[in-house]
């Protein structure tokens, strides 16, 4: 295409653009002619960012700016055709145009861009329902991605955001989990509409309770994306984590009642409870200090409600699981931990800690007086 062939296109879309974005596309000629080409990419991007562009976005990418896409930074040629593919028909054709894309910068010197627009590629699939297509495309950018020193964080943002989406069609909420909290930590969670984090929140929610590869939710207790549970509607999911934190056998009762309302926790109903069990083992014997840890089974019983029967087969899955060491007398009934997997702590547990730490200083001060007091001769020698 020759420059009045540009030319006319630029005076085209200026006339078909909202009023207020016209001033923009006529820097476009000003920069091109200048041969400008990072200012033109920026200029672009900013017209792209703009909602009322996108009617005009396919057109501008696949009539202006493959005219000069090997002269500018090929990230961001790849976050404009993504804006650009957006205009597309329907999946299809979307696919289409995002393998061009990727084709286009499958070169040595981008293959930053490349993995962008191999995870840009998955997510299509994905939509298509075409999981294993989907998974050859991230795995194929994870092993891109393992060779750099460094990428940049939108480039890590959409490979664990795609790589969740994969997990959570799969069913896989360990891995969803997981991958969820690390796109999580490469965006601003702050920019985020109310709506996607309460959706995201809850999800992570959800997958940390059915997961039977999670039983610390530190992590998320901690991460500021679950304060969108806090609304009423929502609660009582915030609140049945917490429970589950602390080893609530009270609370999860009452907030059991709500489990029906989502497929998923219903279905897994009696595997929550054999969590909350595992949960309120490890809060009594975290509850204790490291010298009185030898549990008899009537206690453990007592303390998780969980039948005298099952109470060997309880310590035995959580010995499993890792959440606690130890080991067990069969012929006594006893359990002898000597170390339990550390946890977020709520108010009441650091209360309980402060009391212990109180309570270890007193008797460390009662020793002391004892060695003092017995020991008078042999300090006055």
């Amino acid at each position: 295409m020759n420059v009045d062939t540009i030319t006319d296109f630029l005076a085209e879309q200026r006339d078909a653009a909202p009023e207020d974005l016209q001033s923009l596309v006529l820097e476009f000629e000003d920069l091109w002619e200048r041969k400008l080409w990072h200012q033109l990419t920026n200029k672009l991007l900013d017209f792209f960012n703009d909602p009322r562009s996108a009617p005009q976005r396919l057109a501008f990418y696949q009539t202006f700016i493959l005219k000069f896409a090997d002269r500018i930074n090929q990230l961001k040629l790849v976050d404009l055709a993504l804006k650009a593919a957006t205009q597309c028909r329907d999946n299809r054709e979307r696919l289409t145009f995002m393998e061009a894309v990727a084709k286009k910068v499958d070169h040595e010197e981008s293959q930053d861009a490349l993995v962008f627009a191999t995870v840009a590629l998955a997510r299509v699939r994905l939509d298509l329902d075409d999981l294993d297509a989907a998974r050859a495309d991230l795995d194929k950018a994870e092993r891109i991605l393992d060779t750099f020193d460094s990428v940049e964080t939108v480039v890590h943002a959409a490979f664990y955001g795609a790589n969740a989406d994969y997990y959570q069609a799969k069913m896989d909420f360990g891995a969803y989990y997981k991958n969820a909290l690390l796109y999580l930590a490469c965006i601003d969670v702050s920019a985020l509409r109310p709506e996607e984090k309460r959706s995201r929140a809850y999800d992570l929610a959800v997958a940390a309770l059915v997961s039977t590869s999670i039983y610390n939710f530190g992590e998320l207790l901690l991460h500021p994306i679950l304060d969108a549970l806090k609304g009423e509607k929502d609660a009582w999911l915030r609140e049945l984590l917490f429970a589950f934190n602390r080893g609530d056998l009270a609370a999860y009762d009452v907030l059991s009642g709500h489990i029906q309302s989502n497929p998923l926790l219903a279905q897994n109903a009696n595997q929550l409870r054999q969590k909350i069990y595992l949960a309120a083992l490890t809060e009594a014997v975290f509850r204790r200090p490291p010298h009185d840890r030898a549990m008899d089974f009537a206690t453990i019983a007592s303390e998780t409600k969980v039948r005298p029967d099952e109470i060997e087969h309880l310590i035995m899955k959580a010995l499993s699981l890792g959440l606690l060491r130890g080991t067990i007398d069969q012929v006594d009934e006893v359990a002898h931990i000597n170390w339990v997997q550390p946890k977020v702590l709520d108010m009441k547990q650091i209360g309980n800690m402060r009391q212990r730490l109180k309570d270890w200083d007193s008797s460390v001060n009662q020793l002391g007086n004892w060695i003092e007091a017995a020991g008078q001769d042999v300090w006055a020698v």
